[in-house]
């Protein structure tokens, strides 16, 4: 009975560890066999890398379902991934999908630019002026497990690497008390949040 058990939970832990990469996908590169009905586009968000990167790896040659391919070495580790969805988790609750990925595509942009830490613990855990960054981080949200939404969320923001209209920052305009946050020029409005770079 206890080795059930045991096995119960391992099998637990698998399940919710592949949760962010459809396969057993390490952080290194990899192949994978593809799948009939399968795109670019499905495969680096399924996987969490930019389809820029999926692509360059395999020439943007035509996918063809029995054939391998070749899967890049990913920009963020499990960790990393795992942290931006509590992160997102935390900021987006309530709000719909594309608000979510939008969140993570925030934290995404603030890795690449030079006016932020570049890493994604140091943008998340960013202080400035003597103020979190991120609400959730402040109030300790942040520790709580992402689900399974704003786990899809951040593998998508990462596959649209590259892509979008920058968005470096997001408000709620009915709670925000920064004049600052909202002079900047607004790229997008989802849900109660606003995007802007």
């Amino acid at each position: 009975m206890k080795k059930l058990k045991k096995l119960i939970v391992a099998a637990g832990l698998l399940v919710s560890i592949s949760a962010f990469t459809l396969t057993n996908q390490t952080e290194a590169a990899t192949t994978h066999t593809i799948q009939n009905g399968e795109t670019y586009w499905n495969i680096a968000k399924g996987f969490g890398l930019p389809v820029s990167n999926v692509m360059n790896a395999n020439n943007s040659k035509a996918l063809i379902a029995g054939q391998a391919m070749t899967l890049p070495n990913s920009p963020y580790t499990a960790a990393e991934k795992d942290l931006m969805a509590r992160l997102v988790h935390a900021e987006a609750v309530g709000e719909p999908y594309a608000g979510k990925v939008a969140v993570a595509t925030v934290i995404i942009n603030r890795v690449r630019s030079a006016d932020f830490p570049n890493t994604v613990r140091g943008v998340i855990y960013q202080v400035a002026n003597g103020h979190y960054a991120f609400t959730p981080v402040e109030n300790g949200q942040i520790n709580q497990p992402a689900d399974a939404a704003s786990k899809r969320a951040v593998n998508e923001a990462i596959a649209l690497t590259g892509k979008g209209n920058g968005s470096l920052f997001f408000y709620n305009p009915k709670t925000s008390t920064s004049s600052w946050v909202a002079s900047r020029p607004v790229t997008v409005r989802i849900g109660n949040h606003v995007f802007a770079r």
